[in-house]
């Protein structure tokens, strides 16, 4: 109703309507009462009781089960009865955020920038940090607070005629890398003469890969204790990875640059072939199956980002999204957590620290 002033509740306030007779959800920071529509609902009412003061946002896009339609949202929506008292809702200190969805909460420019002082989104991003004379302190605990860019759109970071070359769409990963794949794999089974032996060398590079995606996340671009505390090291941190935890939500910076990637790739050509220095092929064939384990992790961590996935990877997707919104310091590991695992560096959330609003 127009002029009607909306309440507000705490998580727990919502958790308590969990029953036939009184039944709300929330989607996102919305609360909705939909009582009246548990035994309409067409999949049985049991289905919705399910969800009875609990959030909905995944299981309304889950194409799995049953992705909902337009209708869905409309009816939820003439059934709004207020809001997430933001205030009392359980953070953590370290983002400023309590769950995933709070990673695709638009921001408010304006606001954010006389708040923290850091980076004005109205602005191309990379001369303001160039400029700032951020310390490395200040610096480090800003892009680890989160913001989101209005409509899905990345924010500008150059200004000019350089903006594209800062974007990369997600297929242009296998678009530009699946065909040298294929050729350096047929190039390295026909000079092996040897499939079985061709395999496992391909295998042994792709399983490899892993453990550099792991490594590389952990000591490269979380290099955050061992950076120098100048601009240049700053700017540089900011565009290999400070800026994906920054703007975590933005698809056209989720994927590496082909040009940033070849850079990254010329060390390991040359250590696959100091690895398997006796058979150039061999070499080849790792080196493949490495580049192709890099493709699947990009994908994936696009994906993660950005879609409904099966069973297993929505596990994945919580964990990933949880080493943006809860603990950066550890859950390095994109593909799998199983480096995580051997390394001792699996996510395990303590309880959120609620924050004292001013």
């Amino acid at each position: 109703m127009p002029g009607r002033t909306l309440p507000t509740f705490t998580p727990a306030e919502v958790e308590s309507h969990n029953s036939a007779k009184s039944c709300y959800v929330t989607l996102g920071s919305k609360v909705y009462d939909i009582t009246s529509f548990v035994e309409d609902h067409p999949g049985g009412g049991d289905l919705v009781l399910e969800y009875a003061g609990k959030d909905v946002t995944e299981i309304l896009r889950d194409t799995v089960s049953h992705e909902h339609s337009e209708s869905a949202y409309e009816i939820l929506e003439d059934n709004l009865v207020g809001f997430i008292d933001e205030a009392s809702q359980p953070v953590y200190a370290s983002t400023g955020l309590s769950t995933e969805e709070d990673l695709s909460k638009e921001t408010d420019y304006t606001q954010d920038y006389q708040k923290h002082k850091f980076l004005d989104l109205n602005k191309p991003l990379l001369m303001q940090l160039w400029k700032s004379g951020f310390s490395k302190e200040f610096y480090l605990d800003q892009i680890h607070r989160p913001r989101h860019y209005k409509g899905g759109e990345s924010a500008p970071l150059f200004g000019n005629f350089l903006e594209p070359l800062s974007k990369t769409a997600w297929y242009v990963v296998p678009i530009v890398w699946v065909p040298p794949v294929i050729y350096g794999t047929c190039l390295g089974v026909s000079g092996l003469g040897n499939a079985s032996a061709a395999s496992a060398y391909w295998i042994f590079g792709f399983f490899l890969w892993s453990l550099i995606e792991y490594l590389m996340h952990r000591f490269l671009f979380h290099i955050d204790k061992f950076l120098p505390d100048n601009r240049v090291g700053i700017t540089l941190h900011f565009l290999l990875h400070g800026i994906h935890h920054y703007l975590p939500m933005d698809k056209y910076r989720l994927v590496m640059p082909p040009s940033l990637f070849i850079i990254l790739a010329i060390p390991f050509w040359k250590l696959a072939h100091t690895v398997f220095y006796y058979n150039w092929y061999a070499a080849v064939l790792a080196y493949s199956g490495g580049v192709f384990g890099y493709i699947c992790y990009d994908l994936t961590h696009y994906f993660l980002h950005h879609r409904n996935l099966p069973s297993y990877y929505k596990q994945l997707k919580r964990y990933h999204l949880q080493h943006h919104f809860a603990d950066f310091d550890n859950g390095f590991g994109v593909t799998s957590r199983f480096w995580d695992w051997v390394f001792g560096t699996e996510i395990e959330l303590p309880p959120p620290k609620v924050l004292k609003t001013q």
